[in-house]
């Protein structure tokens, strides 16, 4: 799969795309609760719970990647197994 510092770049890349996706669930604007937001923008989540968040994403993003390493450390799926549309 790569070195040390191609695996890392590779987990990263899936941690922002996971935190992506974690950000809104469960999240209460100040609109859908019916706080004045106080000059602030009533889109704003009242309480993000970003440390929550971070170690989900975190967890989640371990998974996705040990999924992946076995998939192509295993060679359960190899590019000649992907059907390339040719030119």
């Amino acid at each position: 799969m790569g070195g040390p510092f191609t695996m890392a770049a590779i987990y990263l890349t899936i941690w922002w795309t996971v935190l992506f996706a974690v950000l809104p669930l469960g999240t209460q604007t100040h609109a859908e609760a019916g706080v004045d937001p106080q000059g602030g923008d009533p889109g704003a989540p009242i309480d993000p719970k970003l440390k929550k968040k971070f170690i989900t994403t975190t967890w989640i993003s371990a998974i996705v990647f040990a999924i992946l390493w076995c998939i192509i450390h295993f060679r359960l799926i190899t590019p000649e197994m992907i059907p390339w549309q040719h030119r």
